[in-house]
């Protein structure tokens, strides 16, 4: 077997061995981190706005159940989710931010990226 020339390097042959008893690494869910509502873009407060007042959304796809196939937010049953179109400006589609909630009050959490990250809103600052 030949070993590629950047694996020779210190510890290159303890990763290719872990690599082959124990398969590639995968990345692991990013944390939850956390942002303070006054932080949020205005489109965000208009889109918590609408989610309070019970809509109308702009989005057909506003107020479906949000699957959480990232496993990144807390796992719960199925419909515990729902997403929210955060609207981006200059954006011909519904763009990657959104707000998804969860069922517990003011369980508001922020994306910027289309599910890669997650931020819970505080709504206290």
């Amino acid at each position: 077997m030949r070993i590629p020339p950047r694996l020779t390097l210190l510890g290159g042959a303890a990763a290719l061995l872990s690599t082959l008893f124990t398969g590639p690494a995968t990345a692991a869910p990013a944390a939850v981190g956390e942002i303070c509502y006054s932080a949020l873009p205005s489109q965000a407060h208009d889109t918590l706005g609408l989610i309070e007042a019970g809509g109308p959304y702009p989005y057909e796809q506003d107020g479906t159940v949000f699957q959480n196939r990232e496993g990144i937010l807390p796992d719960r049953n199925t419909g515990y989710y729902h997403e929210y179109t955060v609207v981006t400006p200059g954006s011909e589609t519904r763009g990657a931010r959104r707000i998804v909630t969860g069922d517990a009050e003011r369980e508001d959490y922020y994306t910027a990226d289309h599910y890669e990250s997650f931020d819970l809103v505080d709504h206290g600052c």
